[in-house]
């Protein structure tokens, strides 16, 4: 009676069993001498993420099972129960995720004074790479989708999942360089930054203007904290719940407080006992092992219809499919060649095209932002569960390809190094 269901649950089961059998390989990168050595804070960041995106494969196979065997409807029903006043996917996506965004505001403050993004020359291939990562998607997705009700959808190819993207590069262990790592950390970070920009601007309807103004007035004064040296997080903390309750109420998106939060927060020297490290060191394992897997289970309770596939013919999903499979690595390859030909980018001497290239299809990963743009886009349920399932597929198949072809690739390198 269930065929498809019977299929899904065969390929869940190898899903499952294949996270653990690489997460049973994984090789840890070891902290070496090397010119292009790795902060303290950044292996942890590049660890937790690493291993959240194991959690994400794992709790995104079990919702997805879940949702399409008998118990389907009381597991998706729950997701939409109402706890004060809102359903517990909505505290989820517009709550728990500003938290996610303060961890990648941080993430970014970090990285202009301190990292890749410190120095122009250094910081202009991941932010190249990173545009031509949004604009290509986008592009491809508008050709298929302009003038439609789908075009609204062009945001959702633009974006990158850091943890599920650092995830699959982790599996490939020591052979991976430090600056591809450092690279592909960089470029997720501002994909990141870019979507939250296309959030702010295109995902935004209607807005009351007063309690964005008071949000703006709150974020005002936490910065004039931050300028007077005030150095205890409580009374950011506080200012932030309480700007995070105006921006929800003023019509734009709620998780861009979590942005700014981050940049209000004193960064100081980026030592261990600056507010900026040690809330980032404290929100590391929380993001990646209890907010990004809930909202992985949340938003992929998916029931998948005998007539799935056909879904897949659509312009929409095909648009995003081709944006994630081809215009994500097409996009970070040609841009970042364009910035490295032009003078204004420099190319890593351990880094080859080729790494690029692989990197651009992890890129196409968009898994989680994905799906929060995809929300966003679109108000029509059957076209939400759609999108998921091509962001699904496309997330799948672009990682699966990155993975094989930096392995190949990296292999190659490796023993041409030690032959040289």
């Amino acid at each position: 009676m269930y065929d498809h269901r019977d299929a899904i649950y065969r390929v869940f089961v190898r899903c499952i069993a294949t996270m653990l059998h690489l997460l049973a390989s994984i090789e840890y990168p070891k902290q070496t001498d090397s010119k292009m050595k790795l902060t303290k804070l950044f292996q942890d960041f590049f660890t937790s993420e690493k291993a959240g995106g194991i959690v994400l494969v794992f709790v995104t196979a079990l919702s997805l099972f879940l949702a399409n065997y008998s118990w389907q409807k009381d597991y998706i029903n729950f997701w939409q129960n109402d706890l004060g006043g809102h359903s517990i996917v909505h505290w989820i996506n517009d709550g728990l995720m500003a938290i996610f965004f303060l961890l990648i505001g941080l993430e970014l403050e970090r990285e202009i004074y301190q990292g890749e993004l410190s120095d122009i020359k250094n910081a202009s291939l991941p932010i190249f790479g990173a545009i031509g990562g949004m604009i290509v998607p986008a592009g491809l997705f508008l050709l298929l989708n302009f003038g439609t009700d789908t075009q609204a959808g062009a945001g959702i190819p633009m974006a990158t999942d850091i943890a599920f993207a650092i995830g699959v590069l982790s599996l490939l262990g020591n052979r991976v360089p430090a600056s591809l790592k450092i690279f592909l950390t960089a470029l997720a970070v501002m994909d990141d930054l870019g979507a939250i920009i296309v959030i702010a601007i295109f995902y935004t309807t209607t807005i009351a203007y007063v309690n964005l103004f008071i949000a703006l007035c709150i974020f005002g004064f936490l910065l004039i904290l931050n300028r007077i040296k005030i150095y205890n997080l409580i009374p950011y903390l506080i200012g932030g719940i309480v700007m995070w309750y105006f921006m929800l109420n003023s019509g734009v998106h709620a998780t861009i407080t979590g942005v700014l939060l981050a940049f209000a927060i004193p960064f100081g020297n980026g030592g261990e006992k600056s507010p900026s490290y040690i809330l980032q060191r404290f929100l590391h394992k929380p993001v990646a092992f209890l907010i990004l897997p809930l909202f992985a289970i949340a938003n992929t309770c998916i029931s998948v219809g005998d007539s799935w596939q056909s879904s897949l013919e659509q312009t929409n999903s095909l648009g995003i499919i081709a944006g994630l499979v081809i215009g994500k690595p097409l996009g970070i390859w040609l841009f970042s060649f364009i910035g490295v030909g032009l003078g204004i980018c420099i190319l890593p001497t351990d880094l080859k095209w080729k790494n690029i290239i692989g990197a651009g299809f992890l890129g196409g990963i968009g898994f989680t932002m994905s799906i929060f743009i995809t929300i966003l886009a679109f108000d029509n349920a059957e076209m939400v569960n759609s999108s998921k399932i091509a962001i699904i597929i496309a997330s799948f198949i672009a990682g699966t390809i990155g993975f094989i072809f930096l392995k190949l690739t990296l292999k190659t390198q490796v023993e041409n190094d030690e032959t040289i």
